[in-house]
């Protein structure tokens, strides 16, 4: 089961490594309950929309980003607020490799230097 294009539309930007995070989660529930990644997609869906909406009421977190936290699921979403938009950095399991993600966070500030840009 393929992540939909038009569940993405108006969303925040994601991270091509959030979205393969996504994707592996989609194809994990999927292979042992249809019903179960439906239901995965439906929540993660859900919340994207509720951070292009409102991502202050997430929680700040590390390294200047917010988390949203799948209800039915253990995943986080990490986020965060750019002068135009809202990217979505990690879709997260919440039990394993805690904080792996943090290596994009700094890998894309270290390229926003050396092109001259500022990042929060």
């Amino acid at each position: 089961m393929t992540i939909p294009s038009e569940k993405l539309a108006g969303r925040p930007q994601i991270h091509p490594a959030a979205l393969a995070e996504a994707q592996a989660a989609v194809d994990w529930y999927a292979a042992r309950s249809k019903r179960a990644a439906e239901a995965f997609l439906n929540e993660l869906d859900h919340t994207m929309q509720q951070l292009s909406e409102h991502p202050e009421q997430s929680s700040p977190f590390d390294f200047g980003t917010r988390r949203a936290v799948l209800r039915k699921f253990p995943f986080l979403v990490i986020f965060r607020e750019t002068a135009t938009s809202v990217e979505v950095i990690a879709v997260a399991h919440g039990r394993r490799r805690p904080g792996y993600w943090r290596a994009t966070v700094s890998d894309d500030r270290r390229r926003a230097r050396l092109r001259g840009k500022v990042v929060r």
